[in-house]
């Protein structure tokens, strides 16, 4: 300070500064000081002495005890969430019913449960039932009934247990919405407090609805609703008063009165029922009397078959459906699925036939199958041998390995990239890196057909062609016409070593079937509320698939695949009746085990190994997994009309197979001649390959027709029965027992005539 110059702006600046702060705390302190003898001055009027001092203070000290202890309740009392967002909803189950197509209810998944009944139709007897049970002053408190719960300690003081309930409705209802049925005293704080809160936000008919709906009844049901459907196998609209008054002693013990565990017992509670409700004037002596002389019963629960494999996939769609299309809260539901229940009870049963006759031999112990229409709408899922055993689904949740029924992929990878059907390629050794695959047989032969290639399964084949065209193009092709699973680019991709589903790999063979047009597997056709309201529709909410592939690359693949199953590794899959497609596929170790195959109608996709990776006896695709694939597909297209795929008409020797035969399949609309040969004629041709083997197919076709006449007349469609073939066979044979008696005559005139 020495060094600064006496009147520079600096000094004067520390020297403003020091007199304003030295000026400011003196004024603060004088104030202070004159306010605080002035307020004494004034508390001096209102001293106490004496004993009225003592009670003054000791009234002081436990208001202010009181307030702390009041916090600290507050405190601890909060509600263990925010009151924010559906808290009505808040743990709240789904509960999801499934039915087919036409209504009928194939199985349930989540919790029973129906909320869609209105109060005013819930009949008045079972309302009294619960009040006169649970709260018969429930309209008549804030959420906690004081003189209730001084009623209750008396009473369990007195019989020195637990005898009465001291909760009001609204409690019961908090505690069933938002708290843990533990038991303790902050519970109970908190079931207060909820309840105070629940009465300021909701009218007293909204409270008992809620609790109608959400109460735990017995038997996994929720509400007074499911239980009546469950329990009686009616509507809580029909119930009587002996089952009204056994439905509201549920509340008290669930488990305990469920009358399809304990009927006595649930039949001794309703009688404590309808006795409080005499007590409360609802109902009269002799309604009483006539309610005990005939006891609720319990109904028989419908019987039928629960395609439970089906039911878990399309329960994890369900809920997926209703997260994509903003439904969270919707948690009662209805939903129509595309199941055909015939359909799923043959594949189970075929699968199990399979398994029990040659499961032994085969050292093969289970089985997996999914068959959908060409768009996608699975109709059957098999995922193992028997769902009680185990719930684990091999459908759609188990990756293996699909060995050459991924091949099909390699192929349409290289028709994309210019090849074709009739393309020569080498089957000649090829080794990567120190990795050599080799063929079944272990010999080769040199150039062949793409075609031959793909029919005889010829493993070095498509690794030449990975090679040829890159690996990622083959990735790519896959991913493109629908196969989800993840793909490492490794050398031996080519020959199905990555991991698949059935469903996923099925899905991406029925896009074959569709013609190029992308297949997206699913089970979920409508999702509505229990009273009928539409929420989605896959009609409506979802978009037209899109073609991935083009028309004839399908075409020349699907003709590929044909090969395989008329004299390939797929010849037991044949039907013979109906164009179709389809790949065998066989594991390193004889491990896994596929076949996946296609026609117009369905694409069905077939595997059996075992769960722990074992090996089987040399079992290969062509063997069980083909003949199981015939045997659901024959059942499948039972009543379907044969149809031509891409690439594969729907020419004279399947009409010749059905003469032969005598298959009983619906015939589509055909000529005089081609109703004959008792099949439709039709040819269609890829416009990239009009020479070669279709030219020849053509030829043949004209070749079988070229002697009939007639050929302008069509024909009604009409399916032929066994009635009306037994009917032509028994005109053929009197036709024949006719001619015959008339050459008996003729032979008998003419010896008549030579001995004359």
């Amino acid at each position: 300070m020495a060094k600064l110059k006496p009147q520079g702006p600096l000094f004067r600046f520390f020297t403003n500064l020091d007199s304003i702060i030295s000026s400011s705390l003196f004024e603060a302190s004088d104030w202070t000081k004159r306010n605080y003898s002035a307020y004494s001055a004034w508390m001096t009027r209102w001293r106490i002495w004496g004993i009225k001092r003592f009670f003054v203070d000791l009234t002081s000290d436990a208001a202010t005890l009181g307030l702390l202890i009041a916090i600290g309740v507050a405190y601890y009392a909060l509600p263990p969430f925010s009151g924010e967002g559906d808290i009505w909803n808040r743990g709240r189950q789904y509960a999801i019913t499934f039915t087919d197509r036409n209504g009928e209810v194939i199985g349930l998944r989540g919790v029973r449960q129906d909320d869609a009944i209105p109060l005013d139709e819930i009949p008045k007897y079972m309302i009294n039932a619960l009040l006169a049970t649970e709260d018969s002053r429930f309209y008549y408190h804030f959420g906690v009934d004081p003189q209730g719960t001084l009623r209750a300690a008396i009473a369990n003081a007195q019989a020195s247990g637990v005898v009465q309930g001291g909760s009001s409705l609204t409690q019961q209802l908090a505690k069933n919405l938002f708290l843990s049925p533990e038991r303790s005293l902050r519970r109970k704080i908190h079931e207060a407090f909820l309840a105070l809160w629940i009465e300021a936000r909701l009218s007293k008919d909204e409270i008992l609805k809620l609790y109608l709906d959400r109460s735990y009844m017995g038997g996994g049901t929720y509400g007074v609703e499911a239980a009546a459907q469950f329990y009686f196998g009616k509507s809580i609209r029909d119930v009587n008063l002996p089952e009204a008054a056994m439905l509201a002693g549920l509340f008290k013990a669930p488990s305990k009165y469920a009358p399809h565990v304990n009927l006595e017992a649930a039949r001794a509670r309703a009688n404590v029922v309808l006795y409080r409700m005499l007590d409360t004037g609802f109902i009269s002596q002799g309604e009483l009397f006539a309610a005990r002389r005939e006891p609720a019963n319990v109904a028989t629960a419908p019987g039928y078959y629960s395609p439970d494999y089906f039911l878990d996939w399309a329960y994890e769609e369900t809920l997926e459906t209703l997260k994509e299309q903003g439904l969270s809260g919707e948690y009662v539901i209805e939903v129509q699925t595309t199941i055909d229940q015939g359909l799923q009870r043959h594949a189970q049963e075929t699968v199990n036939k399979m398994l029990d006759t040659h499961g032994k031999a085969k050292r093969v112990k289970q089985a997996a199958l999914v068959t959908m229409t060409p768009d996608g709408a699975v109709k059957a899922i098999v995922g193992g041998r028997d769902y009680e055993n185990s719930q684990f689904n091999r459908a759609t949740e188990a990756l293996r390995q699909p060995g050459s029924s991924f091949k099909p992929f390699v192929y349409l990878a290289a028709l994309q990239s210019g090849m074709r059907p009739q393309t020569q390629v080498v089957d000649a050794p090829i080794t990567i890196r120190g990795w050599s695959p080799k063929n079944y047989n272990r010999r080769y032969r040199g150039r062949v057909s793409m075609t031959v290639a793909l029919q005889k399964s010829i493993n070095t084949v498509p690794v030449h062609i990975a090679q040829s065209i890159g690996r990622k193009s083959i990735i790519d092709n896959a991913r493109l016409v629908g196969l989800d699973a993840e793909l490492r680019s490794n050398a031996s991709m080519p020959l199905g070593t990555n991991e698949v589903t059935v469903l996923d790999i099925t899905g991406a063979y029925a896009t074959f079937a569709n013609g190029g047009r992308l297949t997206k597997p699913h089970a979920v056709l409508e999702i509505r509320r229990p009273n009928g309201d539409l929420l989605y529709s896959r009609s409506n909410n979802e978009r037209d698939s899109k073609q991935v592939v083009s028309p004839g690359k399908v075409a020349d693949l699907n003709y590929m695949l044909n090969q395989v199953v008329v004299g390939g590794t797929g010849r037991r899959s044949e039907l013979g009746f109906t164009p179709q497609a389809g790949k065998t596929g066989t594991t390193q170790g004889y491990r896994d085990a596929w076949f996946i195959g296609f026609t117009a109608h369905y694409a069905t996709g077939v595997w059996y190994g075992n769960d722990d990776f074992t090996p089987t006896n040399r079992l290969t695709g062509g063997n069980l997994p083909a003949m199981t694939w015939k045997e659901v597909m024959s059942k499948a297209l039972e009543t379907q009309v044969a149809q031509a795929l891409p690439g594969v008409p729907l020419d004279g020797r399947y009409a010749r197979f059905t003469g032969n035969n005598d298959v009983q399949i619906p015939i589509a609309a055909v000529s005089t001649e081609q109703a004959d040969q008792g099949g439709e004629v039709t040819i269609i041709t890829s416009p990239e390959r009009k020479q070669g083997g279709v030219a020849n197919t053509v030829r043949q076709i004209f070749n079988l027709f070229e002697n009939q006449k007639n050929t302008n007349r069509v024909r009604q469609v009409r399916t032929v029965t066994v009635e009306t073939r037994q009917k032509r066979r028994q005109q053929r044979i009197e036709r024949r027992k006719q001619r015959n008696q008339q050459n008996r005559a003729q032979q008998r005139l003419r010896n008549s005539d030579s001995r004359r």
